[in-house]
C-alpha cells in the first residue's frame, strides 16, 4: 500500500513539475525573443522553482495511503514513468497556463481597467 502510494506520488510531482519548467522556459525563451527582454529573471526564476518544489513535495509528502490503492493492479516493472495520459495532461496545462500568461504579458495593458476607464474619459 505504501509502494503504490509513493509511487503514486512521485508521478503527481513529477507531473506538476515538468508543467510548470515546461511554461516557465517557454515563457522566458519566447518573451526574451519577442521583448528583447526576459519576463522572467533569473532570481524570480529560482523563486519560482523553490515555491514550485516546495509546496508540490509537502503537499505529496503529507497523502497518506489508502485501502484503494490495493484494488487496482500493480504497475509492470516496463511501464514508463511519465504515460500517455500523463503527457496529455502536461501538455493541456501547459497550453492553458502560457495562453493566460502571454494574454496577460502582451494585452494586459489593454484589458486593465485603469486604462479602459481612461480611455472611456477621453
Amino acid at each position: 500500500m505504501w509502494g503504490r502510494n509513493v509511487y503514486d506520488s512521485i508521478s503527481k510531482f513529477l507531473q506538476f513539475q515538468l508543467t510548470v519548467n515546461i511554461v516557465a522556459v517557454i515563457v522566458a525563451f519566447t518573451g526574451a525573443c519577442i521583448t528583447q527582454d526576459s519576463p522572467l529573471k533569473a532570481v524570480q526564476m529560482l523563486w519560482v522553482n523553490l515555491i514550485m518544489d516546495t509546496f508540490a513535495s509537502l503537499a505529496l509528502a503529507t497523502e497518506p495511503p489508502t485501502e484503494a490503492l490495493l484494488l487496482r493492479k500493480p504497475y509492470g516493472r516496463n511501464k514508463p514513468l511519465i504515460s500517455r495520459t500523463m503527457m496529455k495532461n502536461i501538455l493541456g496545462h501547459a497550453v492553458y497556463q502560457l495562453t493566460l500568461i502571454f494574454t496577460l504579458l502582451f494585452v494586459g495593458e489593454e484589458l486593465s481597467p485603469a486604462r479602459c476607464s481612461a480611455h472611456t474619459r477621453l
